[in-house]
């Protein structure tokens, strides 16, 4: 099946202009945010009530692990306590103000972008982690901390493909920094409570709440070249303009996520790029200013389905149906195959024939979203991995040495 998400990118240019407007509402949104946790934790006084259901180690972001416990999200004993959460992480919380440059034609006025972002602790060394498209093309960027004190700040590291960026602040003194520690993203589950922290419309240290409705979501968007943002976390709490690049956290305060868009026109279907993303990348953003492991296969393709395979010819219903190999990649290079076939499904044309992709190393794909999160997860440029494939009707395996992905234009 063929589906593309529109996506809105909640930086948002110009959201300036709209925070202004919305001073009248402050204290509405406070009385909201009041009314929410005492409906959730019974009082505004109420006591923290969690069932803990195992205790396991975590990696947190400063490279040492630790033991914590771990309450189960989707079970029906455990309860969130929002007043306790937001203590634990608001003051972590930033915004991020600067200037768009790319985009800007001769004599168009510069565009104002406004974020959020939020402090880590890496090797006792202060950051602000935040969205590519926040401050990855900005400049003139300034940072706000809980207090209201801004200073100059500057992007020393990003990766476009994984919509991240890392901020380093001057002449911040020491006690405006609130590290938040961040555990693997690799655990959660469908129904497990989150929130989300952020500054929409400029409304600083705004929370939401809500739960993981799903996982291992692929986004795509021009900021990532139209490549895949793989594993992405799909969750119910709401973000609006302003949001980008703050925090999804778990109901013990660990981030697990960095809020990053929404389905445009949707009942507030957001997403979050990975902690496990943050985590593997970071080292690597600090001290390189860049990511270049992504790995690159080469292809692009649809997702199975009963009327695709029907009309196919085959019995697999499941998988990922190669329609368009890039020329000199990957795929191509390793004898992958393409059909010539056009047909119309309810509107939409396919083109099959093409191998179909079902494994690789021996774990199963069952659509677009599992390749790119397997790729993502598991693999780096450079290493050989084995499709299994079924190429008319017959089932083979074939050996692919993954490329790096092409620089994105700017």
């Amino acid at each position: 099946m063929k589906l593309a998400y529109r996506l809105k990118r909640y930086s948002d240019k110009g959201v300036a202009a709209a925070a202004k407007a919305l001073v009248a509402v402050v204290a509405i949104v406070a009385l909201l945010i009041t009314l929410a946790a005492v409906g959730f934790s019974g009082s505004s006084n109420a006591s923290p009530t969690t069932t803990v259901v195992s205790t396991q180690t975590a990696t947190v972001l400063d490279g040492f692990t630790k033991t914590i416990t771990v309450a189960a999200g989707n079970d029906s004993g455990v309860t969130i306590n929002p007043e306790q959460i937001y203590a634990k992480t608001n003051e972590s919380i930033v915004t991020l103000q600067g200037v768009l440059t790319s985009g800007n034609g001769l004599g168009q006025p510069a565009e104002s972008v406004l974020g959020s972002g939020f402090v880590v602790n890496s090797s006792n060394n202060f950051y602000i982690v935040t969205n590519y498209h926040v401050a990855g093309s900005t400049v003139n960027l300034t940072v706000t901390f809980a207090d209201g004190t801004s200073y100059s700040a500057k992007v020393i590291g990003s990766d476009p493909y994984s919509d991240l960026a890392v901020v380093s602040a001057s002449g911040v003194p020491t006690t405006e920094y609130h590290p938040l520690s961040i555990v693997s993203s690799s655990t959660l589950q469908v129904g497990q409570y989150v929130v989300a922290i952020g500054n929409p419309f400029g409304l600083a240290r705004s929370m939401t709440f809500g739960i993981i409705s799903q996982v291992g979501r692929t986004l795509q968007d021009p900021t990532a070249g139209n490549f895949s943002i793989a594993n992405a976390i799909q969750f119910s709490a709401p973000i609006n303009p302003g949001n980008s690049g703050g925090v999804l956290v778990d109901s013990n305060g660990f981030v697990v996520g960095i809020t990053t868009a929404v389905v445009s026109g949707s009942q507030g279907v957001g997403f979050a790029i990975p902690s496990d993303t943050i985590i593997r990348e970071l080292p690597y953003l600090i001290s390189s200013g860049s990511y270049n492991f992504h790995a690159y296969l080469g292809i692009s393709g649809v997702d199975m389905s009963y009327q695709l395979a029907k009309a196919a010819g085959t019995n697999y219903t499941y998988g990922v149906l190669v329609e368009e190999l890039i020329q000199g990649g990957p795929a191509a290079k390793a004898g992958l195959k393409i059909g010539s076939q056009v047909v119309t499904i309810d509107g939409q044309q396919y083109v099959i024939g093409g191998d179909i992709i079902l494994s690789i190393n021996g774990s199963k794909i069952v659509d677009n979203d599992a390749l790119a999160t397997y790729l993502a997860e598991n693999t780096i440029s450079g290493q050989t991995v084995v499709l299994g494939i079924v190429r008319n009707g017959t089932p083979m395996n074939i050996s692919v040495t993954l490329g790096t992905r092409p620089s994105i234009s700017s």
